[in-house]
């Protein structure tokens, strides 16, 4: 038995088949399952059911699966321990964060790396979608991105710390006739030409929002947050985000992006939150990161 084997089981109990087990621990399929398959002959023990659906826990195999990620857990502790005991900090810090509060992280990323330069930080911007799938298959250490009581209901596997609430807002130029406004009905967005964010949630409000009331001008949706920015900070057109994606460090501050609040929305409110899988203990390099994200937040 070694820790490989365990580190396999478990993997493999995660994504309930072989092959997605192996694309995320990359090695082959064939090396996982009689990686596998010799663990059950020294335990003389069945852990997993295989057919063509996909492979499961049998009913020892639940009860082995308790000690297993309890041994896993212990591992990495010793790992960290070790580390503590050198006083050093290494390996790789990876993170994946929805378009906008980026912003807000410059300073936490940079104290960061000063106070530990042997980890290498990775900060990917993506989709909400692709931020839980990372997380859940062990990609990102931790993810940020926007929850609600949906998601706590649909993801059981993952933890989400909330950090603080948001609200989706219009950004419109300083000296758009819709800055006076404290708050906008979605009516006088119809008639705007709209530069969107390529996600999912931006572009479905935006659907729901706004064309109840009539047909909407989309000039083009982008994963470039620059070229959305230079749009609305020339004036050609209003975006759609979260309220804090407008907050300090705006790389234009001469010509400011001005966050108008948008009547009728916030029914289920929204937070931008840590995510991480519920049953791995994290790290000590995600430990400290987190510890200085709550800080900032």
């Amino acid at each position: 038995m070694n820790i490989e084997q365990l580190e396999h089981v478990a993997e493999v109990a995660r994504a309930g088949a072989l092959t997605k087990a192996a694309e995320h621990l990359h090695v082959s399929a064939s090396a996982v399952s009689q990686s596998i398959s010799k663990l059950e002959q020294e335990l003389g023990v069945q852990i997993f059911i295989r057919n063509r659906k996909g492979t499961s826990l049998t009913a020892d195999g639940k009860m082995i699966m308790k000690k297993v990620d309890n041994v896993l857990a212990a591992i990495g502790e010793l790992k960290e321990e070790a580390n503590r005991c050198t006083d050093t900090l290494g390996g790789e810090l990876k993170i994946g964060i929805i378009p906008g509060p980026i912003n807000l992280l410059i300073d936490v990323v940079s104290e960061y790396r000063t106070d530990y330069p042997n980890v290498k930080v990775e900060i990917h911007e993506m989709g909400p979608v692709k931020i839980v799938e990372g997380v859940e298959n062990n990609e990102l250490d931790i993810g940020l991105i926007l929850t609600s009581e949906t998601f706590h209901v649909q993801h059981h596997e993952l933890v989400a710390e909330e950090l603080m609430e948001g609200k989706m807002v219009a950004g419109v130029h300083e000296h758009s006739p819709l800055a006076s406004f404290d708050q906008i009905n979605p009516r006088q967005l119809i008639g705007e030409t709209l530069v969107l964010y390529n996600d999912d949630y931006i572009k479905q409000f935006a659907m729901d929002t706004l064309s109840p009331h009539g047909p909407i001008d989309i000039l083009f949706t982008t994963n470039n947050i620059e070229a959305i920015k230079r749009a609305v900070q020339s004036g050609v057109a209003v975006t759609l985000g979260m309220d804090y994606s407008f907050r300090t460090r705006a790389p234009y501050p001469s010509q400011p992006i001005i966050p108008i609040e948008i009547e009728g929305t916030g029914k289920e409110p929204l937070q931008l939150a840590l995510i991480r899988r519920k049953d791995s203990v994290p790290s000590r390099r995600v430990r400290e990161f987190m510890k200085r994200v709550r800080r900032e937040f």
